[in-house]
């Protein structure tokens, strides 16, 4: 009996295994993404039922179900209603929050499985428990001030000499895990132990606090890796298939997607790992209004109707403003009129990996109107006019020709090739990275002030009425 519970339990975890892949492969394109995460979290069902009814431990079944049932009721009530009331505009903060606590999990089980490690394990096992403790620790405290940063509570914050400092608590942090390996089993672990607890803590405040605003995308997906990686550690520990695949599949991923995001901002990852990049405003100037020109609603409804082509470049203000539908609208009247209509979508647009084009399929756009900053930029020279709808530090021109700029090396959408360049802010405000933005004086630019929905609006009457 014991052997066939066993075999089934394989078996279910072998295909929540499947089921996390699959899920993963369908989440590649907007049709497929909704049952993309149904098969996937159908995954975690059955392995989540098959471990409560048929795991056994040293041979008995698990229990303390009511504590089981009270953590996954809490659980799951808290999940739910976050994920029902929260707006577009703080997903970021959601994602962060509950990637920390993916950190905290692997962190805790590291430091619950310590005692089996001071029993005289093996090097390798070990290794995993101190690579979750680490690697979750600095995920937890790295995700929480991203939070912080990304909801506006925590401020970018730099000291002299951080980068230095980040360097020595790494260096300290790897000495301890080189000391808690090369021990003999009679010496003390447990201060040593708690210690890099601490320090891997530490690390991941002030590895994250100087990073500015335009870099966030790049440290919440780094982050999202580490959590992945921390969770395999647990699969291992346990020797969970599922819990193995499931961290195997973040952890790398989210890696993949860091280095493409570090390739797209012109950054180097060793600069992400020591947090020194991004931060620094020393050309920022909030509030101070460079010269522009307006333009009226009339006169770039006009403008786009007559269009032969127009590029959307959209942003965390079009989120803000909840106006996708209005721009799905707006595009679908301009194509009827016979204009081709494209959204150029900047790799880090939003504030996290992917939020633009989330955004866009909630509103149903055709996933083949959206082009990558490589495709976009090869379009613009041929685009009568280029709309940005909230979009600032992508499209700032100070990434490309100022040095002194925090976004400096920054790859950026070249709307300024295009024929017109309409604007939308609500102010001359800086955006997120807190600097100004270059492109807003240039010629052919034209701010078009207001709330995006309300602007959008009042477009889609104005070309109705030509």
């Amino acid at each position: 009996m014991y052997n066939l519970e066993a075999s089934i339990l394989s078996v279910c975890y072998l295909t929540g295994s499947v089921a996390f892949i699959t899920g993963l492969k369908m989440l590649a394109h907007p049709d497929t993404a909704r049952r993309g995460n149904q098969v996937a979290a159908g995954g975690m069902l059955i392995a989540i039922i098959a471990t409560l009814v048929l795991y056994r431990s040293g041979g008995t079944h698990l229990h303390n179900y009511v504590w089981i049932a009270a953590a996954l009721a809490i659980g799951a009530v808290i999940g739910t209603t976050a994920a029902r009331k929260v707006q577009m505009t703080a997903m970021p903060e959601l994602v962060s929050i509950f990637n920390g606590m993916g950190g905290l999990c692997a962190a805790l089980i590291s430091v619950i499985e310590f005692e089996h490690m001071a029993q005289a394990s093996p090097v390798l096992h070990s290794l995993i428990i101190i690579a979750g403790l680490v690697i979750g620790s600095v995920s937890f405290s790295g995700s929480m001030v991203a939070y912080g940063k990304l909801s506006g509570k925590v401020k970018d914050h730099t000291f002299r000499g951080q980068h230095s400092f980040n360097l020595i608590v790494l260096a300290l942090v790897l000495f301890g895990i080189v000391y808690l390996l090369c021990r003999n089993p009679g010496m003390p672990g447990s201060f040593v132990f708690y210690t890099l607890l601490a320090l891997s803590v530490s690390y991941g405040v002030f590895f994250v606090l100087p990073i500015g605003g335009a870099d966030m995308p790049v440290v919440i997906s780094l982050l999202n890796a580490c959590t992945g990686v921390a969770t395999a550690c647990g699969g291992f520990l346990y020797q969970n298939p599922v819990m193995l695949t499931g961290g195997i599949l973040v952890g790398s991923a989210g890696m993949i997607l860091t280095i493409i995001m570090c390739k797209a901002m012109n950054r180097s990852l060793t600069n992400v790992l020591v947090g020194s990049f991004g931060g620094e405003t020393s050309n920022a100037l909030p509030g101070t209004e460079e010269a522009h020109k307006q333009i009226s609603i009339s006169d770039a409804a006009t403008a786009m109707a007559y269009a032969k082509k127009i590029m959307i470049v959209p942003g965390y203000g079009l989120a803000v403003a909840q106006a996708q539908n209005t721009c799905h609208e707006l595009e679908k009247l301009l194509i009827e009129k016979g204009v081709e209509v494209k959204y150029a979508i900047h790799p880090v647009a939003g504030r996290m990996p992917g939020h633009m084009n989330v955004l866009l399929a909630e509103a149903n756009v055709s996933y083949d109107l959206l082009l990558d900053m490589d495709q976009s930029n090869g379009e613009f020279s041929t685009t009568d006019v280029a709309l940005i709808l909230g979009a600032n530090d992508v499209v700032n021109p100070a990434a490309e020709n100022d040095p002194k700029s925090p976004i400096f090396g920054m790859k950026i959408l070249d709307v300024g090739l295009s024929k017109m360049v309409v604007v939308n802010k609500r102010t001359m405000k800086p955006g997120y990275a807190g600097i100004q933005n270059q492109l807003f004086s240039q010629p052919n630019t034209n701010m078009l002030f207001g709330d995006a929905k309300d602007v959008l609006q009042k477009l889609i009457t104005e070309i109705k009425g030509m």
